[in-house]
């Protein structure tokens, strides 16, 4: 091993361990998960489209407000993946790519975006009606070290009813999924050409 190598081996987990202490959602310890009930059939098109965040568990690479996000088909059959926030009165966008990694399991999909770590991360989708709203689950393990677990309450308007956003997380706990941190989306003042 070259002393460059040795130099990037040292580095890594203090840079981990950087990143652990300043990124909500992280938790000591390797992932406990490795299934989870989804639902979902990409196939017939009806998730695709514009759908707006509601509620989220904290996310570093999320801060901003009138976060949405929009999928498509590409001609190469992935799926495109646009997301936009207002940040600080700025547009701030990102694309990325949405594969499905088992035509058995079409709800599990992973998700890739230039600046990520990992190439690809789970985009579960735990539950949905493809008209109101959906549920979404992410959880990626970093080295068995520590992972980051991400849920988001999506819906086809900014807003959703309070009952209904209850019954969201309710799903969200009876899957075990802990979202004692989750947090509302701001999503009025918003512009509609966004």
């Amino acid at each position: 091993m070259s002393p460059t190598q040795k130099m990037k081996t040292f580095r890594l987990p203090v840079a981990l361990d950087s990143a652990y202490g300043q990124c909500p959602g992280s938790t000591l310890g390797a992932l406990s998960r490795t299934s989870c009930s989804t639902e979902l059939q990409p196939a017939e098109g009806a998730y695709l489209g514009k759908w707006y965040e509601i509620a989220k568990l904290p996310a570093q690479f999320e801060k901003g407000s009138c976060i949405e996000a929009n999928y498509s088909i590409r001609a190469d059959g992935t799926i495109k993946v646009y997301n936009s926030e207002i940040l600080k009165g700025k547009l701030r966008s990102i694309e990325g790519t949405a594969v499905v990694q088992d035509i058995n399991e079409p709800a599990k999909l992973a998700v890739s975006f230039s600046y990520a770590v990992t190439p690809y991360t789970p985009y579960w989708v735990l539950s949905t009606d493809y008209e109101h709203s959906a549920l979404v689950y992410s959880c990626t393990d970093v080295l068995r070290l520590f992972h980051f677990d991400f849920a988001w309450i999506l819906s086809r308007m900014r807003s959703l009813p309070p009952e209904t956003i209850q019954k969201a997380k309710d799903l969200f706990t009876n899957s075990s999924i802990d979202i004692s941190k989750m947090i509302m989306t701001q999503q009025q003042g918003c512009d509609p050409e966004l």
